[in-house]
């Protein structure tokens, strides 16, 4: 679908919704919609497989918002499952973060206006101080079950799902952090994955299984892959998926990539995994949100998203060990679900925005509904180029580079982009926030710094103990390199990030001479406080990122950009939401007074309703604008 108006980068922005987890049921497939119009909402959405003609049903309507807040990040807020001509829907709702559940009559018709509710929205869990999320429903029980957050450690519970306001039946209770349950097809095995302080779950994290008794219990819990924290060799798991013969899949990444390998028998022997497919690409990445999802079994044939140096493919995985592409013309992948020879998944490509990609796999046919009509012409779009450069130590980095619009020249500015994580990536599909500069003359460079995802463990480990190091040099020789080759004048550079990569922002302004100007959004500035005051889920992260803390405590001080406040000589923007509870707005706060004692141009704009990254549409296209005019003022453009 297009518009028959094309819009501006910035109009399309305030107009994009985002697409998340959708599904296929029967034959409907189902998602979320977070609408930055209404300030970042995030609602339930259905129609008919293949029919974007025909008017989706809002299954969840306003005020209710379906998100999650277990680890801060969320994820895996709704939970589906088709029962006959039944649908059954659960949910966390934001307003007083409980989980809901209701259930439709209609499944087996054509249209959306045979969808009956057979009831009004249902509170099943009493409120109270816990977080849930990541949850599945289980049919054989009728029961919800997923992850509950209270008092600093993880649960596996489970609510029954035709009772109002209970209080949670928990199952199993995590040394620290859990997530990623699934459940096997006959319903009597579980899997999934738990980690524990220090590490992250993509540093170590091991998988779990336990049978089901008749009446929902856990029994026989044991550890079947992946490591601890203080194993000789760490090693990371990502998504378990069952096989209808109850074999186990489940991406390990043992051999420096994220790959697949198979148990036969999860019951028996631990030690009897199968690796059928290896290969030097990822099929996974690093566990932030739950409910991610990579692999997906169709019915007959596994599937696999695979990232080869920082694009996505579509792959079917034989049980011979052999792999096929499925053709299909995207390759920026997300959240891929199959059911009975079809496959949906979140999909773009480099002049293709984000939408649902909806896969008939035995005929081939592909059909990708944009998230929305709010479209760029084709000459209005900038195509990302694969960029590799020389970065820290001299390594071989990969970036992706934006010329602007009228081509790239010796005086064209440049804008750094240091993405968030830091073990994310740099992503390929359609980046409208891109475009917003490309078309005003901008080049962008988007950097996969040592420690992104996409390139194997050994890309990703780059970072260990030289965040504020490695990523800063990597974003600087980006930039310099894109001057020596005439594409950049060296006097209009500028850099900008978030979160973490807003930290990096800082850290390149503080210890190098590169950039002319800085945008930072609720922005890591002081390592130290960053250590002892964040949230559950990082707090130890940095541990591996910069070192032990408080055993550390000098290398924190030497690598805070608050801390060297006194070397930037540039003028910088920030803007943080005053809902931060991962950087809190008073780090902020410190650094823009602190560079402020420098003489130097600072603007600060907050927002009072808005938390780590920012969801309402209003919000977005001012952060760009505010930045836009800063730059041009200050670089003289």
């Amino acid at each position: 679908m297009s518009s028959s108006q094309p819009l501006s980068a910035r109009t399309a922005l305030g107009r994009q919704p985002v697409l998340k987890a959708p599904q296929i049921l029967g034959n409907w497939v189902l998602w979320l919609e977070q609408r930055p119009q209404e300030k970042g909402r995030t609602t339930a959405m259905i129609r008919p497989w293949q029919q974007p003609d025909k008017p989706a049903k809002e299954l969840t309507q306003a005020p209710a918002n379906l998100r999650c807040r277990v680890h801060e990040y969320g994820g895996g807020a709704m939970a589906a499952a088709l029962m006959g001509d039944r649908l059954l829907l659960s949910w966390i709702d934001d307003s007083d973060r409980c989980l809901w559940f209701q259930a439709w009559s209609g499944m087996r018709g054509e249209t959306c206006e045979a969808l009956r509710a057979e009831t009004e929205p249902m509170r099943i869990s009493a409120p109270g101080e816990e977080a849930l999320g990541g949850g599945l429903i289980d049919q054989n029980r009728l029961h919800w079950l997923g992850v509950m957050e209270r008092e600093g450690r993880d649960h596996l519970v489970r609510f029954s799902l035709n009772q109002c306001d209970q209080q949670p039946k928990v199952l199993h209770e995590a040394d620290d952090f859990a997530g990623y349950p699934a459940l096997s097809a006959d319903g009597n095995q579980l899997a999934w994955v738990e980690w524990c302080q220090p590490a992250m779950p993509w540093d170590a994290c091991e998988l779990r299984w336990a049978q089901i008794t008749r009446g929902g219990q856990l029994k026989q819990v044991r550890t079947l892959a992946g490591s601890s924290p203080d194993a000789e060799q760490q090693v990371s798991v990502f998504q378990p998926i069952w096989q209808p013969d109850g074999s186990l899949i489940v991406a390990e990444d043992s051999s420096g990539w994220w790959n697949l390998m198979r148990h036969g028998d999860p019951a028996g022997d631990r030690n009897q995994w199968e690796r059928p497919w290896p290969m030097q690409a990822e099929t996974a990445m690093p566990q932030w949100v739950f409910g991610m999802s990579t692999t997906a079994w169709d019915g007959e044939e596994l599937l696999a998203a695979i990232c080869s140096d920082g694009c996505w493919e579509l792959k079917r995985l034989m049980a011979d060990g052999s792999t096929s592409s499925v053709k299909q013309p995207f390759d920026d992948l997300n959240d891929l679900h199959a059911d009975a020879g079809r496959a949906v998944a979140i999909a773009s490509n480099d002049h293709t925005g984000q939408g649902l990609l909806e896969l008939e796999l035995a005929s081939g046919e592909w059909m990708h509904t944009p998230a929305s009509d709010a479209t760029l012409p084709i000459g209005a779009i900038s195509r990302g180029e694969s960029f590799w450069f020389d970065g820290a130590e001299g390594r071989r980095t990969h970036a992706w580079y934006y010329p602007p619009l009228d081509g790239a020249h010796r005086d064209s500015p440049l804008l750094v982009k240091s993405h968030s994580g830091p073990s994310s990536m740099a992503r390929r599909g359609l980046s409208l926030g891109i475009q917003f500069w490309t078309t005003r003359g901008w080049g962008v460079v988007d950097v996969n710094y040592g420690g992104s995802t996409g390139f194997g463990r050994a890309y990703r480990e780059r970072l260990i103990g030289s965040w504020g190091v490695v990523d800063v040099e990597d974003c600087a020789a980006a930039a310099t390199a894109l001057v020596e080759a005439g594409r950049a004048h060296p006097e209009r550079i500028a850099i900008e990030g978030g979160s973490a990569g807003g930290f990096t922002t800082l850290a390149c302004l503080c210890f190098t001479n590169v950039f002319r100007a800085g945008a930072c959004r609720y922005a890591v500035s002081d390592l130290t406080s960053l250590a002892s005051e964040t949230h559950r889920f990082e707090a130890r992260y940095l541990d591996s990122l910069v070192g032990p803390w408080p055993q550390d405590r000098d290398r924190y001080e030497q690598l805070s950009p608050l801390g060297h406040a006194k070397s930037i000589r540039c003028p910088v923007i920030f803007f943080q939401g005053l809902q931060d509870n991962v950087v809190v707005p008073e780090q902020t706060e410190r650094m823009a007074a602190a560079l402020r004692s420098n003489g130097l141009p600072v603007e600060v704009q907050t927002f009072p309703n808005e938390g780590h990254g920012f969801r309402d549409s209003e919000v977005k296209v001012q952060v760009l604008e505010a930045t836009e005019a800063f730059f041009r003022r200050h670089l003289g453009l």
